[in-house]
């Protein structure tokens, strides 16, 4: 308590504002997806990791967007389906934020990997025969490495500014998880710099990997 003000240690997630019969019929219809994702893209781990012919740059890259899409659902689904069946949909503020977190860190790493992967086959189509000096498994850990530093280093520097922001209520958060904007929107301060610094990173790991998608693949 600071003041008069109490600060805020849970949130409410409203998510669908449905009939309850409506609400079991997505729990099983979402939890068929997901599972369904989770088969699909443990199926891709397994066989690349199996399969010595698959041991090749383009396939590293894939089984890295496999696990990031793994990670991305898992951190985000569960939760989800458990308050479409539970009246009780709070999340405490310290999981709201690593769920915010975490979001962010998979979301702008499967951006940088996509790119990684527009690269790899520039450079297969184009430099077919500098291929292998090219795309050596040096430079493919520290393209994969970099992707993945980038994307949650730029998720630390948002959540860092979230944290730094006072929370005393309203606890609604208008959304099925704890997305950074919609938790933004509760916040007890002027939040101009998140929304900038968001915006700023958002540009930079959707409008410039999209650029340079293109570039590569027009080449």
């Amino acid at each position: 308590i600071r003041g008069n003000q109490s600060w805020v240690t849970e949130f409410i997630l409203v998510g669908f504002k449905l009939g309850a019969d409506m609400e079991v019929l997505l729990f099983w219809i979402f939890s068929l997806f997901y599972i369904s994702s989770l088969l699909a893209n443990g199926m891709i781990l397994g066989l690349i990791s199996l399969d010595l012919r698959l041991h090749t740059p383009m396939y590293l890259f894939l089984s890295h967007l496999a696990i990031i899409d793994i990670s991305y659902t898992s951190n985000n689904v569960p939760k989800m389906l458990a308050n479409l069946v539970n009246q009780k949909r709070t999340i405490l503020f310290v999981p709201c934020i690593m769920q915010t977190f975490l979001y962010l860190g998979f979301a702008a790493t499967e951006c940088m990997m996509l790119v990684v992967m527009s690269y790899d086959r520039f450079v297969a189509i184009c430099h077919p025969l500098q291929y292998t000096v090219i795309m050596s498994w040096r430079v493919c850990t520290v393209l994969s490495v970099t992707s993945w530093a980038c994307g949650f280093i730029l998720a630390l520097v948002n959540v860092i500014l979230l944290l730094s922001v006072p929370f005393c209520g309203p606890q609604n958060v208008n959304h099925l998880f704890c997305e950074i904007l919609s938790v933004l929107k509760l916040a007890c301060a002027d939040t101009w710099i998140n929304q900038v610094v968001l915006f700023a990173s958002s540009v930079f790991v959707l409008v410039v990997p999209l650029c340079l998608m293109l570039v590569s693949y027009m080449q």
